[in-house]
């Protein structure tokens, strides 16, 4: 790919991977499969807490399908890049493709690109049929506020994926940032129910976690209807987060490059 820009570059990754996928239809059928089974649990158990139940003062149904599937897409995001390197790693091809003229951190980027692209139309499959076939939105969601929220938020997957790349690069333990995120996080994040619910002290941890504001400003967005001073302010929150996480995930990564260049280690896993 010498002498290509960025875009034709992600546009033929994306080709790539789209050709792959349809060579393995029954994976997207048991994927539609489960985002089924999911929607209805969530339906039935909404419907045996009863409708008294409304954190943020919306529907519980709608509350569990916005936190759970934008939760779920923000950690693949950030998988995808832990991936990427240790998929370039184990097939040997990782200390190449960081010598070539494409610079490293857009390599990861791009080899990043169709997965994230992939969750994300999973995540607009999850809630379309969620809100609209599950559920009934008492409010017209805001789609230039959501598109707002999204876009920073993945900016902020991105700046923690570059972290989990780099700790892959460096000691090969990339894989610990995703099991903190899927094993702790989405108690503190609100995934499930409202983190004012919680205890004083882990309510302060939760807000030092980028991805709680980024479920509360989804929420606010796709629920609340018109835009509010909690949403504007949980989104100013999330732009602090990705303002300041974004060029430390560039630098992190590009550190532990070089370092494992000058140590020799780059080629190990």
């Amino acid at each position: 790919m010498i002498g290509c820009g960025p875009a034709d570059k992600a546009a033929a990754i994306l080709r790539r991977d789209f050709l792959t996928a349809t060579r393995y239809r029954s994976a997207s059928l048991l994927t539609i499969g489960g985002v089924a089974a999911e929607l209805a649990a969530f339906y039935y158990l909404a419907k045996a807490i009863g409708p008294g139940f409304r954190p943020e003062g919306v529907d519980y149904f709608s509350f569990l399908v916005v936190g759970t599937g934008f939760y779920t897409f923000l950690v693949m995001a950030i998988h995808s890049f832990l991936q990427a390197v240790q998929e370039a790693q184990q097939c040997g091809t990782f200390e190449v493709l960081m010598t070539t003229p494409t610079p490293p951190t857009l390599v990861v980027c791009l080899s990043a690109l169709s997965n994230c692209f992939r969750s994300a139309l999973q995540l607009l499959l999850y809630l379309l049929a969620g809100l609209l076939l599950f559920g009934s939105p008492s409010r017209t969601p805001h789609v230039g506020a959501s598109l707002i929220v999204f876009s920073l938020s993945l900016v902020v997957a991105v700046a923690i994926g570059m972290m989990a790349a780099a700790l892959q690069v460096a000691i090969q333990k990339g894989s610990v940032v995703l099991w903190a995120l899927g094993s702790g996080a989405w108690l503190l994040t609100g995934t499930l129910f409202p983190v004012a619910n919680l205890p004083g002290w882990l309510r302060v941890a939760a807000n030092l976690i980028p991805l709680t504001h980024a479920l509360n400003a989804m929420r606010a967005a796709l629920l609340e209807g018109p835009v509010r001073a909690s949403m504007a302010s949980e989104t100013a929150f999330l732009a602090g987060f990705a303002l300041v996480l974004l060029p430390l995930g560039l630098f992190a990564f590009s550190y532990s490059l070089q370092r494992a260049r000058i140590q020799g280690t780059l080629s190990s896993y």
